[in-house]
């Protein structure tokens, strides 16, 4: 049965949640599979908008059973602030699950993330300073706090102690701040207890169970491929496995239960923070973009750099991901424009290449090849078969189609929930 992933397949904010909502009342389960509180989802429905970080975006679907899964850093404040405002505006999240298994970020995580960031200097890497890195860390390191340990005191304070224990060496000795001491730690995690409890699960159980059964199951990625650990650009990246291969880890199904792989896009690019963006446009047609698709974070309110469309990265996208369909959003946002420039190429000291090259000081360096198409002035947020779409604009989704070597199933042409133009199913065996 379905079990499918969706995955950014830029630098982020491509529109994953809308996605994800399209497919809300045909889906059983949606899990959040890996990164933290350090991006969000924002969706809109009828009036209301909700902007959502820590919590899968499918707690907005009534009859789908949300869950965070063990990939994914829970900050139990943000969990908690975010549960409260969704139940404040009427929304059931009593079907929420959370991984046992799952890690917790704590406040010596945020309090690290921040001085190091700012110890870094023009060095920095542009984290969201919530501590996500720092708590990542120290679970490679086998020191970090899970969820399941906030219900053995015992062993939770052991924990906190054995981390503040060199921690506070750090704190004090380099970055000149004060020790935390661990009875703030322990009770700050352990007033979160109570509430918690029925929510945590062996998800990974569940979700094999769920499959067993025939249940279909969305597999929803924080950040994107370029933000990947292992496959972006490093060091500029985040701290979890963004691209689908992150869904088998970070929810506890084996990869050969995943059916299909639905890669969002934008029209054109963005990213949030540091890093080589090689269409990147410091310019009043990046100002442009930036005002006409509110480009701003969902989570930092941060603007965000904006770019033509680059193909060789959706191309890479498509490859390490196993893209089987992709999610083309924001192509409204293009509306006035006489020329659409896309990049389908690189120089890189004097030669052409196809592809994103491995070394990141060539992908520093690497200047876009662009072709330009026309572009269409008719508003297409009404647009809701391909043949409504101007010829230019079916015309430009064609060639990057062709460009991506993936199809385009979908196509977002506004921000509201229903305006999107569905030119194939996204669930296989529907």
């Amino acid at each position: 049965m379905p079990a499918v992933v969706i995955v950014g397949a830029q630098w982020g904010d491509e529109g994953k949640g809308k996605a994800t909502d399209l497919l809300g009342d045909r889906i059983d389960y949606v899990v959040k599979f890996n990164g933290g509180n350090n991006a969000g989802h924002t969706v809109v429905i009828g009036d209301e908008t909700y902007a959502l970080h820590l919590l899968p975006s499918g707690i907005l679907t009534p009859g789908v059973t949300p869950v965070i899964g063990n990939g994914v850093v829970v900050d139990l404040d943000v969990l908690a602030e975010e549960l409260d405002g969704l139940e404040a505006r009427g929304l059931d999240v009593s079907k929420l699950m959370v991984s046992s298994h799952a890690h917790v970020v704590t406040l010596y995580h945020r309090t690290l993330d921040k001085v190091t960031e700012r110890f870094l200097g023009k060095r920095q890497i542009g984290t969201t300073g919530r501590g996500i890195g720092p708590t990542y860390a120290d679970k490679i390191n086998r020191v970090g706090i899970r969820i399941q340990d906030l219900f053995d005191e015992g062993i939770l304070r052991q924990k906190v102690e054995g981390a503040l224990e060199q921690k506070n060496h750090l704190l004090v000795k380099v970055y000149n701040r004060r020790a935390i001491e661990v009875d703030e730690v322990v009770t700050e995690l352990l007033a979160h207890r109570e509430r918690l409890a029925p929510m945590v699960a062996d998800t990974s159980l569940e979700l094999n169970k769920a499959l067993d059964r025939g249940d279909t199951v969305l597999f929803e990625g924080g950040q994107a491929t370029m933000l990947d650990v292992d496959h972006g650009t490093y060091p500029f990246v985040t701290s979890s496995n963004a691209t689908s291969g992150g869904a088998a880890t970070g929810a506890g199904v084996a990869p050969w239960r995943l059916t299909s792989i639905v890669g969002i896009i934008k029209a054109y690019t963005t990213r949030v923070g540091s890093g080589p963006f090689p269409t990147e446009l410091d310019d009043a047609s990046g100002d442009w973009l930036r005002d006409r698709g509110h480009e701003f974070g969902t989570t930092t309110g941060r603007p965000r750099r904006t770019g033509w469309f680059d193909a060789p990265i959706a191309r890479y996208a498509t490859r390490v991901n196993g893209i089987t369909d992709y999610v083309l959003t924001k192509l409204d946002v293009l509306t006035g424009l006489e020329e659409i420039p896309v990049c389908v190429g690189y120089e890189v000291d004097g030669k052409k290449v196809d592809d994103v090259p491995w070394s990141q000081s060539d992908f520093h360096h690497a200047t876009p090849i662009y072709e330009s198409f026309p572009g269409w002035s008719e508003n297409i947020e009404g647009a809701r078969e391909f043949s409504d779409l101007p010829q230019a604009a079916q015309d430009y989704v064609t060639r990057l189609e062709d460009l991506m070597g993936q199809r385009v199933s979908v196509i977002g042409v506004g921000p509201s929930r229903d305006a999107v133009i569905v030119r194939h199913d996204l669930l296989p065996s529907s």
